[in-house]
C-alpha cells in the first residue's frame, strides 16, 4: 500500500516534540512498534511535507523527525530513496536512505489508509482510563480495535486489514 506521491517530499527538520524512546512515547503519535508491524505487513511510504519519522540508526533513538520543504530533497536511485539533509549544518547526517527510516502516520493518514472499510471512531470513558475504538469492516463483519491512543487505535485496525488483504507471492504465479 502506498499512500503519497514520491515527488511531493521535502525536508526534514527534528520535531518540536520531546523525542522519547518508549511505546507511549507521546499523546497523538502512532506507537514506534505499531509504525514497524505496519511496515513490516507492507505498507509502503512515499514521504511528504509533515509526514513523521524516525532513523533506524544507532544514536537516533527516539528521534522523531518531520518533513518540511525548507531543508532536504529526495534523491532518486536504482537502490531506492534516499531523503538529503541539505543545508542543515548543525548536523553531521548528510542523507539517510528510506529504508533506514520508519514512517510514523498521522491519524488523518491512517483513517485514509482504512478507506472504505472505516465505520468510526469513538471514545470509551468507562471508569478506568480514557481509550478510542476504532470500528471497522472486515470480510463483512464489523470489529473494534481500542487504545489509549486514538493513533494507536487506527494502526491496528489497518494492521488487521494489511494482513487480511496481504497475497503469498510464491502464489501469484499460480494465478497467472
Amino acid at each position: 500500500m502506498n499512500v503519497n506521491s514520491p515527488t511531493d517530499i521535502g525536508a526534514a527538520v527534528p520535531s518540536s516534540r520531546p523525542p522519547s524512546g518508549n511505546a507511549r512515547h507521546d499523546r497523538g503519535m502512532i506507537s514506534f512498534e505499531l509504525a514497524k508491524a505496519l511496515r513490516t505487513a507492507g505498507l509502503r511510504w512515499a514521504p511528504v511535507t509533515g509526514d513523521r519519522f524516525r532513523i533506524e540508526r544507532e544514536g537516533f533513538d527516539g528521534d522523531v523527525f518531520t518533513v518540511s520543504d525548507m531543508t532536504i530533497e529526495p534523491h532518486e536511485y536504482e537502490t531506492g530513496t534516499v531523503l538529503g539533509f541539505n543545508g542543515t549544518t548543525e548536523w553531521a547526517l548528510d542523507s539517510v536512505a528510506l529504508d533506514d527510516s520508519l514512517w510514523l502516520p498521522r491519524e488523518d493518514q491512517l483513517r485514509e489508509l482504512l478507506r472504505g472499510t472505516f465505520r468510526s471512531l469513538r471514545r470509551v470513558a468507562d471508569g478506568g482510563p480514557v481509550r478510542f475504538a476504532v470500528t471497522v469492516e472486515l470480510a463483512g463483519e464489523q470489529r473494534d480495535f481500542e487504545d489509549e491512543i486514538a493513533e494507536n487505535a487506527y494502526a491496528e485496525a489497518l494492521l488487521a486489514l494489511v494482513s487480511s488483504v496481504a497475497v503469498d507471492l510464491d502464489d501469484v504465479d499460480e494465478l497467472a
